[in-house]
This record gives C-alpha cells, structure tokens and sequence, in this order.
C-alpha cells in the first residue's frame, strides 16, 4: 500500500511521538522523583507561610532540610577532608547525615563543632567501631552512632510512637532509622502531615526528598535539639 503525502506526514510525525515516548520511559526513574517541582504534590506548609523574623530554630532546621530535598541532593556518603568549623563536602551530594547537619546550619547549630569539641573530651563515651584513637572533624559528626549518641548526651530523647501526636513529632526533630539490612538512617521531621496526621520526613537514601516515610523502617531514635 502506498502512502499519499498527506498520510506520509501523519505517519512520520506519529512515529515520532511514540519514539519519543519510548526514549522518555527509558530514563532512570531516580532522577526524575524528589525534584523541587513534586513540592506542589505535597501537603501546605505552616512554616513557609510565617514571616521571616518570626522563624525560630525548629522552623529553620526544617527549611535547611527542605533545602536539600529541593537541591535533589545526590547520596554519597564517601570520606572528604574539609575544613574545621563550619567544613561541608560539595553542595550538590551528601549523606543522611549531611541533611542533618545542613538543616542545623540554617539554624546557626554547627554539629561538625559541637560533636568534635563533646568526642575530645569523652572519646571513650563515644562508638568504638572504626579502629580511631582520636577524634576525625572530617567524619565523625558524618556518622550515625556519634550523632545519636551526641543527641542522647545533650539533646531531648524523645518517644519512638504516638506519630500523630503534634507535641511528640514536632518539625525539625531529628529521626533514626535501621533498615532491614542493619544499616542505620535518618532525617528531619518535617511540618507537612499525611491524612493519618503522621508528619512527612526530608530524608537522602539516594536523592534527598521529602515523603511520607517516618514509618518506613524501624525507628531507633528521635531527637530534639536544643
């Protein structure tokens, strides 16, 4: 069968569109979810809507975690030397517990110092799991032990249920995990709250973002600092 012009067009241009929507679907998933565009799929948000001078240090350690997931900060937990205070790795990856340390930042909480000056004085306190006979300000506040175990020393434990309760799951708690693997986690409680009234978490497992999973894994411990 010959095709007419007219219908050479429509075949090409439809051709066209369905190679294209084959080359769409092959693109790896990962990269297209926690981008800042799905914060318009999200739940308001109290905080963004107050006045800046009115923002305290919960509500800025969430808007240092926020940050991040907007960022799509990539996952990369790997050892960098950086300076001391203040040090950081490149802006566009991090760790779990980089969220952590960022969203403190914002707040004007520096971890990197406090978790180094508390390890001079009570390394011994402190986990003994990476051979070290001496504090690392390149690492140590990079790890989820020596964060948990700086939040029990001078933060507020608080309780690992009752999740919709607005007083116990406040923004800009701290929350750990294990996965089913054995591997520790964590991120920051965030100010948007499911239909359960359970708060969302801003948490990097691979690209920073902020999602309904403080219940994903187990929880093994929640913070709130100062």
């Amino acid at each position: 069968m010959k095709l007419r012009p007219r219908n050479l067009l429509a075949f090409i241009l439809l051709a066209g569109i369905l190679t294209g929507g084959l080359l769409l679907h092959k693109q790896p998933l990962p990269l297209l979810v926690g981008l800042p565009s799905g914060d318009a799929l999200l739940p308001p948000s109290p905080v963004e809507s107050m006045p800046a001078e009115q923002l305290k240090t919960p509500d800025l350690i969430l808007l240092g975690a926020r940050a991040e997931a907007r960022n799509a900060t990539r996952y990369d937990a790997s050892y960098q030397v950086m300076k001391y205070p203040g040090g950081d790795v490149a802006p566009d990856c991090g760790a779990c517990t980089d969220v952590v340390i960022r969203a403190f930042r914002r707040a004007g909480v520096d971890l990197q110092a406090l978790i180094h000056e508390d390890m001079r004085g009570n390394f011994s306190k402190y986990p003994q799991q990476w051979g070290l006979r001496s504090p690392d300000s390149n690492i140590d506040h990079r790890r989820v032990p020596n964060q948990m175990t700086f939040f029990n020393r001078h933060g507020h434990r608080l309780p690992m249920e009752n999740y919709a309760d607005p007083q116990l799951w406040q923004w800009g708690d701290v929350v750990y995990w294990r996965f089913s693997n054995g591997l520790e986690h964590c991120g920051i409680v965030s100010d948007r709250r499911n239909k359960e009234g359970i708060p969302l978490v801003i948490h990097n497992a691979s690209v920073c973002r902020e999602e309904d999973a403080l219940l994903r894994w187990e929880i093994i411990g929640h913070y709130r600092y100062p």
